[in-house]
């Protein structure tokens, strides 16, 4: 089998031996990773922040108001159904020719779908042609980031000495976060506007906005060179995908399971709380966009310190705790929400999205990667990771308007967590510690 050029490997203690990958390019890599991902999680997350506050009424008007909120949270579904076919695609030229192509890619993508929505005529004028074009471009965000959320992690683990990738993916991670506050921060200044301006020029604002960050991003990526240890690990297999489910199917079932948990917490205590928390129990807009937007600050914080902890105590434990902690506090997480008291309701709302929900997704960001052979962790990471996105964060707010609707009880989404949370539980059982091992050829 032929190899890529060898510039230099990995020992235990995380030393890198003969490599011509300097500290510099290192951190240019780290920090383009993290500027790229944050633009491309604002991109994403926009959406999912303004979508519940306005896209019934501009997009699906002759809707009721629960059938709206449904149809909303479907289009919300139809970027997380793409992921999949986005993993697909770039994990196998993200294993085939490389990360940096695919990360270039990707931004533009999902920068050019995010503008062309701010773009888009409402049903009023457009009739149903607006709303078909609005399900085209969520559905080429997803594609985008389907690529974007692997690719990112794997240019930042990969070039990062062996102590010291939690950290690095930790740092990507929190990027997300960073996205997820500048989208969380649009949403609550156009809530603020009135009526009238929000529904015909405000909500496009956040969209447009978009065309400055991705030129940023495009420049940062421009400027990065190729993960070292891809260039020295054998080539990839004609069809990586083929490889990974034959030989790695195992990792790629944990993975699933583990990302149905860990996004599925987060959209129902984030994303969905936006809508459900202002229809259904009267809290006040700005309210609980706020407090997801202090939620993430939290987030942003806590991200890095976690990947460090997972450095030094290991990825499982850390993400084990995440899901169990995640499982108790739904329990509770809709009755706070349920008083419309603003402290408790953003005591809630940081304490899951801010504190528990980091425990596993800034794991996840070094653990997936790290159960995967080089020659085929794009492939891998992603047919876990994207389907896992589809189960989980996809569905999730869709089937809690669901069971809400024929219960009328919180209760109902509580217990579709809890199941969902054993059942990763189960899946990460069957996994084993990687925080100590080198990453495998």
């Amino acid at each position: 089998m032929t190899t890529r050029t060898l510039e230099g490997y990995e020992d235990r203690a995380g030393a890198v031996i003969g490599s011509q990958q300097t500290a510099s390019s290192r951190r240019r890599i780290l920090i383009a990773g993290t500027i790229g991902t944050a633009i491309e999680w604002y991109d994403f997350f926009v959406y999912g922040f303004i979508a519940p506050l306005v896209f019934d009424q501009l997009f699906f008007p002759k809707f009721d108001q629960l059938a709206a909120t449904i149809a909303v949270f479907a289009t919300l579904a139809v970027g997380f159904l793409a992921r999949p076919l986005g993993g697909l695609v770039f994990g196998h030229f993200g294993d085939r020719l490389g990360r940096k192509s695919v990360l270039l890619c990707t931004l533009l993508m999902m920068g050019l779908a995010t503008i062309s929505i701010g773009l888009l005529p409402t049903y009023s004028s457009a009739g149903a042609i607006a709303t078909i074009a609005l399900v085209a471009l969520r559905f080429i965000q997803g594609f985008a980031l389907g690529g974007e959320s692997t690719a990112a992690i794997l240019m930042a683990i990969e070039t990062s000495p062996g102590n010291r990738r939690g950290f690095s993916a930790g740092v990507v991670q929190a990027a997300g976060s960073v996205g997820v506050v500048l989208a969380s921060f649009a949403a609550l200044t156009i809530s603020r506007l009135p009526e009238a301006d929000l529904l015909s020029w405000g909500w496009r604002v956040p969209f447009l906005i978009s065309a400055v960050l991705v030129a940023l991003g495009v420049y940062m990526r421009l400027r990065i060179e190729e993960s070292t240890t891809f260039r020295e690990a054998p080539e990839a297999a004609t069809v990586p995908a083929i490889e990974a489910l034959k030989s790695h199917w195992r990792s790629i079932i944990i993975v699933l399971f583990a990302e149905v948990a860990q996004t599925s917490y987060f959209y129902l205590t984030a994303i969905f709380t936006i809508s459900f928390a202002t229809r259904q129990f009267g809290v006040q807009k700005d309210v609980i966009t706020r407090a997801v937007l202090l939620a993430n600050l939290v987030a942003l914080i806590a991200m890095p310190l976690i990947g460090v902890w997972s450095d030094r105590i290991g990825r499982k434990r850390i993400f084990l705790a995440g899901v169990v902690l995640a499982a108790v506090s739904m329990l509770a997480f809709y009755h706070a929400v349920a008083t419309r008291e603003p402290l408790l309701v953003t005591a809630a709302v940081v304490l899951a999205a801010g504190v528990i929900h980091p425990l596993m997704f800034s794991t996840e960001g070094s653990y997936f990667p790290e159960l995967f052979p080089t020659r085929i962790r794009f492939t891998g990471v992603s047919i876990g990771k994207q389907f896992g996105t589809v189960f989980g964060a996809g569905i999730a707010p869709l089937v809690a308007t669901s069971l809400f609707a024929q219960t009328g009880t919180v209760y109902a989404i509580s217990g579709y967590y809890v199941a969902l949370a054993l059942a990763a539980v189960i899946a990460l059982s069957f996994a084993q510690e990687t925080s100590k091992s080198r990453l495998l050829g």
